[in-house]
């Protein structure tokens, strides 16, 4: 019940009172220059994530190909250095 009358008086408060400083017409003031910075350095965050991961991918695919390089192609399955004996079934 506490929980019906909480959302009812929520409900009737006026609308400016709940608007930001941008939306309500003072685009000038600190919380309204806060609130852009804010957003900036979220935006920074998801940047940096995003380019940890792009060299984090570019990182493993230079790494796969030094391997395939030293190993021989992807399909083989023998240690370096080691010949089949005899002769091999083929499908």
């Amino acid at each position: 019940m506490p929980h019906a009358i909480l959302t009812a008086v929520l409900l009737a408060v006026a609308r400016p009172a709940l608007a930001c400083p941008v939306c309500f017409g003072e685009s000038d003031s600190p919380l309204a220059n806060a609130m852009n910075l804010g957003i900036l350095v979220m935006l920074g965050v998801i940047v940096a994530v995003l380019v940890g991961f792009a060299s984090f991918i570019v990182h493993l695919n230079r790494r796969a190909r030094l391997v395939a390089q030293e190993t021989g192609p992807v399909g083989s399955f023998a240690l370096p250095g080691t010949e089949p004996q005899g002769r091999t079934a083929q499908c």
